[in-house]
This record gives structure tokens, C-alpha cells and sequence, in this order.
């Protein structure tokens, strides 16, 4: 693996402040709480290529933001590569909810035969893990497939015991349990000697990580998720994939259908794609900002559908002034240059 096989991040101050003058700032309701959102705000741009989405957390500096703007802009000037791929698997996701209220969310994504669970919510316990686990398995039978993502929620000694304790409800993978690489690669060896077969995957190692292939050469991971937006675009996403040498799972970031576009895209870009990928998430949302929602049918993603010429679909103008919160335009313009500037 050689880091500089990877694409440096690189931005254009003029194509920055081109964009910037086209934002509109949307703010969409969310159906269930979801990282402790219950509305998810971005800021929607128009270049050559077509639309982008700019959607970094509210609390990302500039400094950790400057990746989703390269992939904005990547979006909006380049477009995506070719697909390689006519659909794609899409996953179920289950937010930190109560036992009771799982089967209403997996209603949602009808069709879906894998489930990504949310574990390790603060405020709750180990016993609601559980019980959320247990209920999304009655409702997806022997057959489907569960993955959970603690959001590095735990140290070694307590993934170590939950994934022991939820094991017994068959896990794809693990994701994200611990904070660090060197947690990973602890917990690795600890679920080994324990004898309990839950493989572990990388999120915020890899699009948080100055050096993102860390990961796959300390041997902390089985497998990689891997999302457009914080990796800098897809092109950038496809070279990290490649020298990681590990299978992806691609993920999304909570975006309207404008932002999972360009997650789509990433997915039909791959040379392999063997998991289900979590670009569902528009299923949470109460309201987006294209006619055609970048949503799955019966678990698929369909990529003409959906991506045309290298890029995605257009906003419609109804749908963004319904959304738009103009007063909150101008933060978002001083962000983007603040971005530009790091």
C-alpha cells in the first residue's frame, strides 16, 4: 500500500465561490431520531455537471469539512465514472429505537434482507441493544442478515462482552466498535481468543483518519466502510478501496437524495461489491428534494434509474423552496470558503 497512491485533496477557490453564489439551504424533518437528529440541514449547489450536495454535520470545523467540499465539488464540475454495475443491495438501517418500534422502521425498506442496527446509543444499555438486535432478527427470520455499528461507543473489555452477548443472533460484522486502530486490533485478537466469530469493520478509521489506510496495514479490520463525502469524492473513495485491499461496504452520511446520489455512485463504481450498502437512508427522511427519491425498491437501488451521464438527479425547485431555510445561507457560504481556505 502506498499512501501517495491517493489523491491529494484539492480545491479551487473559483470554482468554491462559483458554487457558493448557487447555494440554497434545506432543512429536511427526519422520521425517527437518528445521531441525535431529529432534522437533517445541507446546503444544495449547481455547477456544470449538475446538482451537489454539501452537507457536512453542523459540528465539523473546517478543517474535517473540506473533504465533503471536494466531493461537492467533484460532484458539480466532474461528475462520476462509468457504473459497473446495473443495481445495487441496499441494506435496512434500525436508529437507536426501542424493541417495539423496529418492526415500523424495517417496514420502511420493504424488501431489504440485511439490517445495519445502531448500538451503543449513550443513555441506553447494553439489555436495549439486545433487545433491539433480538427484534430486528424475528422480524428478517433465520435468513437475513444483521450488522451493528456501535459509533466507537465502546472500549476493548465492553465490545468484547456485547458482541459476545449479541453474537448469538448472527452478525454480518461489526462496525466501528471501539474508537481507535489500535482498539480494533485488540478487539480482534480478544473476539479470537473468545472463540466468537463477528467480523470487524472500519468506519470512522478510515473517513476520519489523516492516513485512512492505517486500518488495513496494522490488520484491525476484516472489511472497510467507506462513504463519498468524507473520503473527498468518489474517485478518491475508489483509490482509498483499492489500496486498502479490503472489502468496502459503502455507506452514506444521512443525505438527501441529491448527496446519496453520489453514494450510488461510488457503489456502481466498484470493481467488487459483495455486502449490501447503507444508501437507504432517505427512508428516514420526511421529505427530499428531488421528484424521483434516490430510495430502494424491494432492497435495490437501481442505477439508471437513478444516475444518468455521470451524474444524478436534478432538484426540483417546489421541493427545495418547500425546504429552504434562506436565513441560514449566508453561514453556510462563509463555511464553504472557510473550507476552501484550510
Amino acid at each position: 500500500m502506498k499512501p501517495h497512491a491517493i489523491p491529494e485533496l484539492r480545491l479551487d477557490p473559483e470554482q468554491v465561490r462559483a458554487l457558493a453564489a448557487t447555494l440554497r439551504v434545506v432543512r429536511v424533518p427526519l422520521r425517527v431520531r437518528f445521531r441525535g437528529l431529529t432534522e437533517r440541514e445541507v446546503a444544495l449547489v449547481h455547477g456544470p455537471a449538475g446538482w451537489a450536495e454539501f452537507g457536512p454535520f453542523l459540528e465539523y470545523g473546517p478543517g474535517e469539512a473540506r473533504a465533503w467540499l471536494a466531493a461537492t465539488v467533484e460532484a458539480a464540475y466532474a461528475g462520476w465514472p462509468a457504473p459497473m454495475r446495473d443495481r445495487v443491495a441496499v441494506n435496512a438501517t434500525v436508529p437507536a429505537v426501542a424493541a417495539s418500534e423496529v418492526a415500523g422502521v424495517l417496514a420502511r425498506f420493504r424488501g431489504a434482507v440485511t439490517a445495519k442496527v445502531k448500538v451503543a446509543e449513550p443513555g441506553q444499555a447494553l439489555r436495549d441493544d439486545v433487545d433491539r438486535v433480538a427484534a430486528v432478527r424475528d422480524v428478517l427470520g433465520a435468513d437475513g442478515r444483521i450488522r451493528v455499528d456501535a459509533n466507537m461507543g465502546w472500549d476493548v473489555a465492553q465490545a468484547r462482552d456485547a458482541l459476545g452477548r449479541l453474537a448469538a443472533y448472527g452478525l454480518e460484522y461489526a462496525e466501528q466498535p471501539c474508537p481507535s486502530v489500535a482498539d480494533l486490533a485488540a478487539l480482534r485478537i480478544a473476539l479470537a481468543r473468545a472463540g466468537i466469530d463477528v467480523p470487524i469493520a472500519a468506519d470512522e478509521s478510515i473517513r476520519k483518519a489523516s492516513d485512512p489506510l492505517l486500518v488495513a496495514r496494522a490488520g484491525a479490520a476484516d472489511l472497510v466502510v467507506v462513504k463519498v463525502a468524507p473520503l473527498g469524492g468518489v474517485r478518491r473513495a475508489l483509490a482509498i478501496v483499492a489500496e486498502c485491499g479490503l472489502p468496502a461496504v459503502v455507506s452514506s452520511a444521512l443525505d438527501t437524495s441529491v448527496g446519496m446520489a453520489a453514494g450510488l455512485a461510488l457503489a456502481a463504481g466498484m470493481p467488487s461489491l459483495d455486502y449490501a450498502c447503507g444508501l437507504g437512508t432517505v427512508r428516514l427522511l420526511g421529505g427530499d428534494v428531488v421528484a424521483n427519491p434516490v430510495a430502494p425498491e424491494s432492497g435495490w437501488l437501481d442505477v439508471s434509474r437513478h444516475l444518468s451521464g455521470g451524474v444524478g438527479p436534478a432538484a426540483d425547485p417546489d421541493l427545495v423552496e418547500r425546504w429552504r431555510v434562506p436565513g441560514r445561507e449566508d453561514w453556510w457560504r462563509e463555511r464553504m470558503l472557510a473550507c476552501a481556505a484550510v
